[in-house]
């Protein structure tokens, strides 16, 4: 059901770097007068919500918010990425149950509470 994504940042420069290591991908960065927002890349047809980091004095990061999970296809990747991007690993690869797989929780650059599933 979710559609659509924004983590907010105070810094989009930091936020793109981390983001970028940590998930091997690209941030495309636009300003509209001064929100900015940085777009995941997006795989057309694939399963799954498209969303960005989003810089505005409206949108401030918390590790209290909403729990966004990032889908990955071995969570051990992007945790070895994490703590060399300076986030911070909160809860290491946890196995949640044989059918639904595992998960891990991270802080972001930004100060934000970010989580990964896997299957395996």
């Amino acid at each position: 059901m979710v559609t659509w994504f924004e983590i907010p940042v105070s810094d989009m420069k930091r936020a793109t770097d981390f983001y970028e290591k940590v998930f091997d991908i690209a941030i495309s960065v636009q300003d509209f007068g001064g929100l900015q927002m940085g777009w995941f890349p997006h795989k057309g047809g694939a399963a799954g919500a498209m969303g960005c980091l989003i810089k505005n004095d409206s949108y401030i990061p918390s590790e209290e918010g909403a729990l966004l999970y990032f889908y990955s296809s071995d969570i051990e990747t992007e945790l070895i990425r994490i703590e060399a991007a300076g986030g911070i690993i909160r809860q290491s690869k946890t196995m949640i149950s044989p059918e639904y797989g595992h998960m891990a929780v991270f802080i972001d650059t930004e100060g934000n509470r970010v989580a990964l599933h896997s299957k395996q």
